[in-house]
């Protein structure tokens, strides 16, 4: 995965726009990886779904909790992808309060099947579904890979620790001191 171009894919967002008047603000944006990815360092993370467990309870809050020490180590942004439509991600992320970490949906699971990353995740009843992984991604190129352990369809566990923003933030730490 190092080196790799991120996929080339467009997202169907929604965004807030103050000129639409009524209960629900928001229109339709398509927005693609080279607006999100071009001339930046970012973090990308991606896991099984909004408003699981371990996703609202740990992963996203605290990215949410660390981005300004992501910011002080050089990253511009901090997404979180998921296979999940524009109308979850905008509501789970309201939900969890996130202002700091920007929430992308990949709804029919493209940019998550062309980074290799998509599995059934049936015994769930969720369908197919993205494998719990971050990445460094410095200007469109995985710069560091963070992939939890056993990569697999139906897998019976939900591993969490490679792919926290603690263990992220740690390598970024060790790489600029290696680098001092």
């Amino acid at each position: 995965m190092l080196n790799r171009k991120v996929p080339d894919v467009t997202f169907r967002t929604r965004v807030r726009d103050e000129s639409i008047e009524g209960p629900n603000p928001y229109r339709w944006e398509d927005r693609t990886t080279a607006d999100f990815f071009s001339g930046k360092r970012v973090v990308l993370f991606s896991l099984p779904g909004a408003f699981t467990p371990t996703c609202s309870t740990y992963q996203l809050p605290d990215f949410e909790k660390l981005h300004d020490e992501f910011k002080a180590e050089g990253i511009d942004e901090i997404y979180c992808i998921s296979v999940n439509d524009a109308f979850v991600m905008n509501a789970w992320a309201k939900q969890q309060g996130i202002e700091k970490v920007k929430v992308i949906p990949d709804g029919s699971g493209e940019f998550t099947r062309k980074m290799g990353m998509l599995v059934a995740k049936d015994n769930l009843g969720f369908g197919m579904r993205s494998w719990r992984y971050a990445a460094v991604v410095n200007n469109g190129l995985v710069e560091q890979w963070f992939e939890e352990e056993g990569f697999s369809d139906n897998c019976q566990s939900d591993p969490y620790g490679v792919s926290s923003p603690q263990n992220i933030l740690e390598n970024l730490r060790a790489e600029k001191s290696q680098a001092a």
